[in-house]
């Protein structure tokens, strides 16, 4: 029990130090930052890849402050999430009982074990893609406003 303890002392101080997720750029597709694809004229796909413990929230934020950034670069007012998928990676960690038992000749025997695991990544990774349309003039009432949402 003694062991318990300490390894779940272990795991909470680990995850205590978990690094924020900083915006900008990822230098691959698995990594922490930002991605963009432009699909058409005005139309965009932008993911964003938060770290281990980012709240979701946060992941959602910096994609749509990356497609503000695109629609601004591009000379576009305002833009519209016209699609967006959420995922979420990593594990919680758990807890497993098993029981067994066996025989061979004269002798048999029953075995119990009790496992666990430990998230030590500092909890799930989300993810999030927007497909944004962006365009001029006129803010539609269902978008945003490019300027604005870019800072």
């Amino acid at each position: 029990m003694r062991l318990l303890i300490c390894a779940a002392a272990a795991t909470l101080s680990l995850a205590a130090c978990a690094t924020p997720t900083a915006y900008g750029p990822a230098p691959d597709g698995r990594a922490v930052g930002f991605s963009d694809y432009r699909i058409a004229t005005g139309r965009y796909r932008v993911t964003f890849q938060g770290g281990p413990g980012a709240p979701p929230e946060q992941v959602s934020d910096f994609a749509l402050r990356r497609a503000a950034e695109i629609a601004v670069r591009d000379g576009y007012d305002w833009f519209r999430v016209v699609d967006r998928i959420g995922d979420r990676s990593g594990s919680r960690g758990g807890t497993s009982i098993g029981i067994g038992g066996g025989t061979g000749g004269y002798r048999s025997g029953v075995g119990m074990g009790v496992g666990t695991t430990f998230d030590l990544s500092g909890g799930p990774a989300y993810r999030m893609t927007l497909e944004v349309l962006a365009g001029k003039g006129a803010k539609p009432e269902d978008a945003y406003d490019a300027r604005e949402m870019a800072g």
